[in-house]
């Protein structure tokens, strides 16, 4: 009988572990990168497609709200680009769901903000829609991908590629890395 349970978490450590091998001094630029964006009056602006548009709002809430309890401290400038059902529903249906994330950075990007883009598979037209739109505006572009990139990779600044093609293992890599990432701003905004 097969081990659901073992597998998955053999599965997850595994890409993880290759994460390690391959090092991380593309998100700690991406760190730096949010860090100087928030300290200069900018925002950090996230988005992702599916599961990983649940990820942008779990990490914007992040900074929004805490990250650690043991940091109490004011809110820092984040937020998803997933916006109300309303929104999402009135896009698709007047326009269409690649545009979604494209239309509210137009309407709420600035120069000085930063964009991350989740896409477990880098293919995901939304993301790619709202990158090339952030680049035409000077915003920072970074995304958290998985496989080979895909057509966002070519639009970011920075980005990190999750090695593999499991989308479990992707997005398990890809949260468990914007947490660091968090962390990471969290205590360069702390000490600035």
């Amino acid at each position: 009988m097969k081990n659901y349970f073992e597998d998955s978490f053999i599965r997850s450590i595994s890409v993880k572990k290759d994460c390690i091998n391959n090092g991380f001094s593309s998100l700690e630029d991406m760190g730096t990168v949010i860090s100087d964006s928030i300290l200069s009056g900018g925002k950090l602006m996230i988005c992702g497609n599916g599961g990983s548009a649940a990820d942008a709002q779990h990490l914007a809430a992040e900074l929004l709200v805490r990250l650690r309890s043991t940091h109490n401290r004011r809110p820092i400038a984040a937020l998803s680009l997933a916006m109300d059902i309303s929104t999402l529903t009135a896009c698709g249906n007047d326009y269409s769901f690649d545009d979604i994330y494209e239309r509210s950075l137009l309407a709420l990007g600035k120069k000085n903000d930063c964009l991350l883009g989740i896409s477990t598979s880098g293919n995901s037209n939304n993301i790619y829609k709202a990158m090339k739109a952030a680049k035409e505006m000077g915003i920072k572009t970074l995304g958290m991908l998985g496989g080979d990139g895909g057509i966002c990779k070519d639009l970011c600044d920075i980005s990190y590629i999750v090695p593999s093609y499991n989308t479990a293992a992707i997005q398990e890599a890809h949260i468990t890395m914007g947490h660091a990432l968090m962390e990471m701003v969290e205590d360069s905004v702390l000490e600035n």
